[in-house]
């Protein structure tokens, strides 16, 4: 049975980039280049990249959420794009500390 990542993901851990991931701003949002699957994402709105930019910071993706802005409205929408980025190993869980 397959689980679906958008319906998992945990906005109230911490989360951060991979060790493997850069991050290029642009206009638009944001490159992420994942050095060890070569794969590339684009992050299509500031706003996003805002969130993947602060999670290191942030208690919790909820938390960087929060801080960029984004409204209750507007979270599923993030739950789904970072839940596509922790699919695609772009960003991890931290460990507690």
């Amino acid at each position: 049975m397959s689980t679906d990542p958008r319906r998992t993901f945990e906005l109230d851990v911490a989360w951060g980039l991979s060790e493997q991931v850069s991050v290029r701003p642009e206009r638009f949002g944001a490159l992420l280049y994942h050095f060890g699957t070569r794969r590339l994402s684009f992050l299509k709105s500031p706003m996003l990249f805002q969130v993947v930019r602060t999670l290191a910071d942030s208690a919790s993706a909820r938390q960087a959420c929060v801080l960029a802005g984004v409204t209750e409205a507007e979270l599923p929408a993030y739950r789904n794009a970072l839940a596509g980025l922790a699919a695609t190993d772009m960003i991890r869980k931290r460990d507690a500390a």
